[in-house]
């Protein structure tokens, strides 16, 4: 059987394209290393808000954007049932600093 390959172009792009339209999975991350050559400032003291029924306070944070350190203030988050936040931070990795993202862990 001989197919044009115009349509068969075609085809193969509807089918790339349905494919695509595929939803990920809600809890999906991507992992990404970040290091800096600088030491993260000491954090910043904040007022936390009295307890909200139900939400988790995280604690702010120095990030790392355009090759320096911005703080990212604390903010609440809506709990996760059997699960504990660990909040963000910087550990040294020999003549550098190497950030670990917040994340929840049960």
């Amino acid at each position: 059987m001989h197919v044009h390959k115009p349509l068969l172009l075609a085809a193969a792009l509807a089918l790339g394209g349905a494919c695509a339209m595929v939803a990920a999975p809600a809890q999906a991350r991507v992992h990404v290393d970040i290091y800096a050559n600088v030491a993260p400032p000491p954090l910043r003291a904040e007022i936390v808000p009295p307890p909200r029924g139900g939400y988790v306070w995280v604690p702010g944070y120095w990030g790392w954007s355009r090759h320096h350190h911005r703080w990212h203030r604390g903010h609440w988050v809506r709990a996760r049932h059997g699960y504990h936040y660990v909040p963000s931070r910087w550990d040294r990795d020999g003549d550098r600093w190497r950030y670990y993202d917040g994340r929840w862990e049960r």
